[in-house]
């Protein structure tokens, strides 16, 4: 078997260029805590992503987390089955019930044309997920949350750098989470972040993100340990300067795979919407009904040619047993979510993923359609 070819891998700049960060880390004595660093990260990245204020975290699980309590979020909370496990998981961490709500077929994203139907009395926010990278109908969203008088957190694990209609979709919702996990197209090993509107709200979110301090001797919250050390921001900001040459990479490489598959009816690649400058986080494609093999047997042969392909995301977190007994979760109300759970496959995309590979795994999809 060739080399086994991941789904996606961390970029990671030179390590010489790593060296004087590391050594300036020594020369400080401050591996974590708010160091220099952890500072100079969060304005660099704030800046670049045209955003008001972030909040590094450890990583994007403990920033959803956070979130809901730096919001007050209680009773329901509407969310899409179609995701990582760790959206619902943060509910579920702060006594929230999720209540699940199908997805566009076209983008993934949570539908608004069924948002309505599921709010309630106990229903006091929306956790949309920018799914791939590709933003929701936050224009929508908007207007059924002021409608109804709710808060909005996106969970945005995938959208870093992504802009809709010229601005960063990052500034849409109350807050927006990011993650910058070792697989995402920018990372810090591990790590997260919550994009906030104000000055007021990152206090409050920097107090919970570090035990509830506000000072030496005053708690103010029951908060937790999220804070991001000093080694994943100086490789953040790294990261920083190689960033913008890693994602004119993916889209070449996702282009590439578009063309290269147009013309097999049974495989169909996603596509960002026009209006939207995409990251090309992830190349899902869906396996559609005629296809020879099927999505699994599909997954199965390219894993026989050393290629890991992922079926992301399945299964559907409202299959799982700890939320399919939800009203929410029955299949005959996520028609969509269940049909694409049963058809997506993520190909390899990641910028040292070089043309020769590429191809290779084209011929792999093309010999079985």
């Amino acid at each position: 078997m060739k080399d086994q070819l991941p789904v996606t891998r961390p970029f990671l700049p030179p390590l010489e260029e790593f060296i004087p960060y590391l050594e300036q880390i020594w020369a400080n004595k401050q591996l974590t805590n708010n160091g220099p660093f952890h500072q100079q990260l969060e304005a660099e990245l704030a800046a670049y992503l045209g955003v008001e204020h972030l909040s590094l975290f450890a990583n994007g699980t403990l920033a959803l987390v956070t979130a809901l309590q730096a919001l007050r979020i209680s009773g329901e909370v509407i969310t899409t089955p179609y995701t990582f496990a760790a959206t619902a998981h943060s509910l579920l961490w702060n006594g929230i019930k999720p209540v699940f709500v199908d997805i566009d077929r076209e983008t993934c994203n949570l539908d608004p044309e069924r948002i309505e139907e599921a709010i309630t009395p106990a229903t006091t926010a929306i956790m949309p997920v920018h799914c791939y990278g590709i933003p929701c109908d936050v224009e929508r969203i908007e207007r059924i949350a002021d409608t109804y008088g709710l808060k909005v957190i996106y969970d945005a694990a995938h959208a870093f750098g992504v802009r809709h209609k010229g601005s960063s979709v990052l500034r849409h919702g109350d807050l927006s989470i990011l993650s910058f996990h070792a697989t995402k197209v920018f990372n810090t090993f591990e790590g997260g972040a919550i994009v906030c509107p104000n000055a007021k709200i990152k206090q409050r979110i920097d107090y919970l993100k570090n035990f509830g301090f506000a000072d030496e001797v005053t708690v103010v919250a029951p908060g937790i340990n999220g804070k991001m050390n000093e080694f994943s921001a100086a490789l953040g900001l790294l990261q920083l300067g190689h960033i913008d040459q890693a994602l004119s990479r993916r889209a070449s490489l996702h282009h590439r795979y578009s063309q290269a598959l147009a013309e097999v009816p049974t495989l169909e690649v996603l596509q960002a919407p026009a209006e939207v400058e995409w990251n090309h986080a992830y190349c899902p494609i869906f396996v559609k009904p005629g296809h020879p093999l099927g999505r699994d047997q599909l997954y199965e042969k390219l894993k026989a040619h050393g290629i890991l392909s992922r079926r992301y995301f399945y299964p559907l977190l409202s299959s799982l047993p700890l939320y399919r007994g939800l009203p929410s979760a029955a299949p005959e109300r996520l028609v969509n979510a269940n049909r694409i759970a049963d058809q997506v496959i993520c190909l390899p995309i990641f910028p040292d993923l070089d043309v020769a590979t590429q191809d290779r795994i084209v011929e792999t999809l093309v010999s079985t359609a």
